[in-house]
């Protein structure tokens, strides 16, 4: 397996190419845990898998440019809002926007119930790390915006 490369824009963050072989290493936005991340285009529907120590976690994967997309239109920071599914999320922020009906999915775009939440946590640093997003990494409280 090929040794991941370090990003040198982002210190302390090193990814792979993205697939369950090789996937992106990455630390959430606080920089507090770190976790891998992967493109898995045979599930059904395609899907972003999120490896947590011993949790799996999937979201579908158009929610990369769902995400971008929504983010570029609203021009401006957004609070990302992280919560557990179940749990309430604040109003405008990624987190509420992801379980939203009046997003592009009409709903979560977690898959697994149970483990839908925690979108803006693993989802963002994965936009990030594609130049989609500009993301902050204060210990909490962070947002994300559109690349500019």
């Amino acid at each position: 397996m090929p040794k991941p490369k370090t990003s040198p824009k982002k210190p302390g963050v090193t990814y792979g190419s993205g697939t369950a072989d090789d996937p992106w290493l990455l630390k959430t936005p606080s920089l507090s845990s770190e976790y891998q991340a992967w493109r898995d285009e045979t599930a059904t529907p395609p899907a972003l898998v999120v490896q947590v120590g011993s949790t799996k976690l999937s979201y579908d994967l158009r929610c990369i440019d769902d995400l971008a997309a929504m983010l570029k239109k609203n021009g401006d920071w957004v609070p990302l809002g992280n919560a557990d599914e179940g749990k309430p999320t604040p109003d405008g922020s990624i987190e509420a926007w992801a379980r939203s009906p009046q997003n592009p999915v009409k709903g979560y775009y977690g898959l697994r119930k149970g483990y839908r939440g925690r979108f803006a946590n693993y989802v963002t640093p994965v936009l990030e790390l594609l130049g989609k997003v500009e993301l902050e990494h204060q210990p909490k409280n962070n947002r994300a915006r559109s690349a500019r």
